[in-house]
C-alpha cells in the first residue's frame, strides 16, 4: 500500500490537482503549509464548504463551491486528491464525500487533529490517508471524566487480558485518570512485555506492573489478588474467535466460563470494590460455543452481585475495528498481497466500533455501575461486510473486482448473518450517557447457576465428549441454537431444557 511520500511525490514535476474539503481556519493553515512547501507538487485548485456566506466566493484565487457540486468540481478541475481540512464534519456527511471521491478515482487524505501536530505545528508529512476507522457513522464520545476520575484516581486497577487489543487500550485510557497502580495480567509473554515498555516509555507511567498468569489457575490468581490488592478489576481476558471455539468448546468453557468464575469470585473474596466484565453481542441468542460461553459467564457474574459486597458490572458490545483477528487487518493483508479478499457471505453484517471508543465506554460504564447491570453500547448502524471490503480496496487506490477480487467462502461454523445487542425478550433503559443503556434481564439464581457450571466444568476432564458439554451449555442457555455447526443435531433432538434463573 503506498505510503505518504509516494503519494506526495508521484509523477514528480507534474502538478497534482487538490480539492480542499473545508474553507475555515484549518483549511487556511493547510493551504498555507502546502503553498509554502517547495518540495510539494500539490496544487490546490478548489475548496468545498457548506457555509452559504462564503460559497461561490474565492480565497487567494481559489473558488469555494457548495458540497453538492463536488462531483462536477472533481471532473471539471481534474481533481486527483482531496484533503479533509475540517474537524467538525458529521461522519455521515464525511462518508458521503469519501464515497463520491473514491467513485471518481480521487485519493482522500486528511489533516490530523491538532493535538497530534508536531510541536503544535502542522507539516506536510502529517497528512494521512483516510482509513475505514475514520468513517464510522458516529461522532466523538463525550466522557464523564469527573465520574471516571472519581472511581479510578489513586486506585489499584487490575486488568485481565491486559496485553490484548482491548485490554491494552483500557490500560492506556486509564493512565490519564491517575490510578495508583495498574496490574496488567496476561499469559502472552511478548505482548505483555511490549505493553509494559510502551506504557513506561511512551506514556511516562511508572506504576504499571506486567504479570504473567493464566486466569484459569485459581491459586495463581488468588496469590496475585492477595499481593497487589486491586480495588477495581476489569476483566477483558477471553477466547473470542467463533469458528475455532466451535472446534474447541472445552477451551472456550475453560477460559470464558471457568476463568471468569475464578476472577469474579476472587474479586469478592478480596473485597474488590468494582468488577467490570467485557462481554459481546454474540452472547445474545447465541448460535455458537463462544457466544454461549460468554452468556453463561454473564449469568454467573450477575448472580454474584447479590452474593457479596463487590459491585459486578457487565459491558456488552459488538466487533471492534483493529482488534486482534478482526476483519479489517485481515482484509488489509489480503489487499497487500494482491487479493482476493474473502468474505463469508454477500449479506453478512456486523456492528463495529473502534478500540478507543470501546475502551472509553467500558470505563464510563464502570464508573456509573452500581452492581448487577449489563450495559449495552450504542454500536451505530450495522455495516455490511461486503461494503467494508469494497471501501477498503478503494481507499487503497484500487478497484474492486478489477485490481482486487472479492470471493465468497460461505458462513463459518457457528456464524450467523446478523448480530444482535438485545434479545427480543429483553428490555433496556436509558442512562445519563446517550451511548449506554442498561439491559433489563432477569438475574440468575446464584445457587442454580453455580451448580450448573460446576456440572459443566466436571465434564471437561472427560475425553471426546464435546457434544455432551455443548448439550449442557444449551441447558443453561435455552435460546442457544447452533448455526452452521455440527452441534445443530443437539437442537434437532429437542431435549428438554433446564431453567437456571
Amino acid at each position: 500500500m503506498p505510503g505518504f511520500y509516494s503519494l506526495l511525490f508521484e509523477k514528480q514535476g507534474d502538478k497534482i490537482n487538490v480539492l480542499l474539503i473545508g474553507a475555515g481556519q484549518l483549511a487556511a493553515i493547510t493551504r498555507k503549509v502546502i503553498q509554502e512547501d517547495k518540495s510539494s507538487n500539490f496544487n490546490i485548485v478548489a475548496c468545498i464548504d457548506d457555509n452559504p456566506d462564503i460559497t461561490n466566493k474565492s480565497i487567494d484565487g481559489i473558488k469555494i463551491y457548495k458540497p453538492e457540486d463536488i462531483s462536477e468540481v472533481i471532473e471539471e478541475e481534474e481533481i486527483q486528491k482531496a484533503i479533509f481540512a475540517i474537524q467538525n464534519i458529521n461522519n455521515k456527511r464525511k462518508n458521503e464525500i469519501v464515497d463520491i471521491c473514491l467513485n471518481q478515482d480521487v485519493k482522500v487524505l486528511q489533516v490530523p487533529i491538532q493535538s497530534n501536530w508536531t510541536d503544535e505545528d502542522f507539516k506536510m508529512d502529517q497528512l494521512k490517508e483516510i482509513e475505514f476507522e475514520d468513517l464510522l457513522e458516529r461522532n466523538a464520545i463525550e466522557l464523564s471524566t469527573d465520574n471516571i476520575s472519581s472511581y479510578v484516581k489513586d486506585k489499584i486497577v487490575l486488568v485481565t487480558g491486559g496485553a490484548g487489543s482491548i485490554g491494552s487500550e483500557l490500560v492506556r485510557q486509564l493512565i490519564p485518570f491517575n490510578p495508583k497502580q495498574i496490574v496488567i495480567v496476561d499469559q502472552a509473554e511478548t505482548p505483555l512485555v511490549n505493553v509494559g515498555l510502551e506504557i513506561k516509555e511512551e506514556y511516562s507511567y511508572n506504576n504499571a506492573v506486567p504479570v504473567i498468569a493464566d486466569i484459569v489457575d485459581f491459586s495463581r490468581m488468588d496469590y496475585i489478588f492477595g499481593k497487589y490488592k486491586p480495588e477495581i478489576v476489569i476483566h477483558a481476558a477471553a477466547y473470542k474467535h467463533v469458528p475455532i471455539m466451535e472446534s474447541f468448546p472445552r477451551e472456550a468453557i475453560s477460559v470464558n466460563i471457568l476463568g471468569t468464575k475464578n476472577i469474579s469470585e476472587l474479586a469478592g473474596i478480596h473485597n474488590v470494590k468494582k468488577f467490570v466484565m467485557v462481554s459481546t453481542d454474540k452472547a445474545v441468542r447465541p448460535t455458537n460455543v463462544m457466544g454461549a460461553s460468554k452468556r453463561i459467564a454473564e449469568m454467573f457474574v450477575q448472580s454474584l452481585n447479590a452474593h457479596n459486597d463487590t459491585q459486578y458490572i457487565t459491558t456488552r458490545f459488538g466487533n471492534v475495528l483493529g482488534s486482534n483477528g478482526s476483519v479489517i487487518p485481515r482484509f488489509r493483508k489480503q489487499i497487500k498481497k494482491g487479493g482476493p479478499i474473502t468474505v463469508t457471505h454477500p449479506d453478512i453484517t456486523r456492528y463495529f466500533m473502534t478500540i478507543p471508543e470501546a475502551a472509553q465506554l467500558v470505563l464510563e460504564a464502570g464508573s456509573m455501575g452500581e452492581g448487577g447491570e449489563i450495559y449495552l453500547f450504542d454500536m451505530g448502524q450495522p455495516v455490511k461486510i461486503l461494503d467494508v471490503a469494497e471501501k477498503l480496496i478503494k481507499l487503497s487506490g484500487l478497484q474492486p473486482y478489477e485490481d482486487i477480487d472479492i470471493k465468497f467462502t460461505g458462513l463459518r461454523p457457528g456464524e450467523k448473518l446478523y448480530e444482535e445487542l438485545l434479545n427480543d425478550t429483553e428490555l433496556s433503559k436509558a442512562t445519563h450517557h446517550p451511548k449506554i443503556t442498561i439491559a433489563n434481564i432477569e438475574k440468575s439464581n446464584f445457587d442454580i447457576i453455580s451448580k450448573s457450571i460446576v456440572e459443566l466444568l466436571t465434564e471437561l476432564d472427560r475425553v471426546d465428549n464435546n457434544h455432551h458439554i455443548v448439550f449442557l451449555m444449551k441447558q443453561i442457555v435455552p435460546d442457544y441454537k447452533s448455526k452452521n455447526s455440527e452441534f445443530e443435531k443437539i437442537d434437532a433432538a429437542k431435549k428438554p431444557s433446564i431453567k437456571v434463573s
